[in-house]
């Protein structure tokens, strides 16, 4: 009995030793997959940051260039004036009247005709302030129109 016992003694403490073995290294193994998943969540939160920041800069760039293309669009808008006294001499009466043509104009194509107004001017007063505040396509008309909006991407 004693040569069996010490026969199969190392053959259990090897399989002992087998198996101790097996599940450090299962242990070992265990926290290196935890790792690595740690690693892969943090890999996949900064990729997605990475993409929200991208998608970000790119809605930025869309919209500032629209913008730009909106401006540079507006920027071909542009509007011809030209004014001119006209005295009329009737028996009693000596009256003057200015007279504002202005045409719109998108690069050199004309959007109108002229469009004339006749405005009568007093003694001593101001051709160019009445001109401007008589005119239909400056931003301070529209603004006053109630078109704000409007005449701020006109200006």
């Amino acid at each position: 009995m004693d040569a069996l016992l010490w026969m199969f003694l190392p053959l259990f403490v090897a399989a002992g030793s087998a198996l101790l073995a097996f599940y450090i290294m299962q242990a070992r193994m265990e926290v290196a997959v935890a790792k690595e998943r740690e690693a892969l969540a943090e890999a996949k939160a900064v990729i997605s940051t990475h993409g929200q920041i991208v998608e970000q800069k790119i809605r930025a760039a869309e919209e500032s260039t629209r913008l730009q293309a909106l401006n540079d669009f507006l920027a071909d808008f542009r509007v011809e004036e030209r004014h001119y006294l006209r005295e009329s001499k009737s028996l009693f009466m000596n009256r003057k009247s200015m007279i504002l043509q202005e045409r719109l104009y998108f690069r050199n194509i004309p959007l109108c005709n002229w469009v004339e107004h006749e405005m009568p001017v007093e003694e001593g007063g101001d051709i160019q302030q009445l001109a401007k505040a008589c005119s239909i396509f400056a931003t301070r008309a529209l603004a006053a129109g109630g078109a704000t909006s409007e005449a701020r991407l006109l200006r």
